[in-house]
């Protein structure tokens, strides 16, 4: 049997974390239609909880953070984008091309000795 490609299983897990807030919040998929003032269609709400949709726009990831009273940015990070603050953490090895996600983290492990031996140097 077939594996689901990995963009496929994020949607998933994104669209069921999206299913399990608005069923927190006790509301129907026609109520976050009419709370988002028809901005989010039903049907389409519906494609996003079942992982059919492959890339969820920020504008729409915000008006569902406000309808379901959570984190734009948590919503964000689940959807793949790069938040601010992760581009600030990042921001010192963005001007090496193709850094790997270990040599990423290998830089930020000296820069921590690095500041490390700063802080008792002064």
């Amino acid at each position: 049997m077939p594996t689901a490609e990995p963009d496929q299983d994020a949607q998933n897990v994104l669209g069921q974390y999206l299913a399990a807030l608005r069923q927190s919040k006790n509301l129907t998929l026609r109520d976050v239609e009419a709370k988002s003032e028809k901005a989010i269609s039903n049907a389409y709400l519906s494609q996003i909880e079942t992982g059919k949709v492959k890339k969820l726009s920020p504008h729409v990831l915000h008006t569902l953070s406000e309808i379901y009273h959570t984190s734009y940015t948590s919503l964000m990070e689940r959807a793949g984008y790069v938040t601010v603050d992760q581009g600030k953490r990042r921001a010192a090895t963005y001007a090496v091309e193709d850094l790997s996600e270990a040599e990423h983290q290998a830089l930020m492990v000296y820069l921590q000795v690095m500041r490390k031996q700063a802080r008792k140097r002064a």
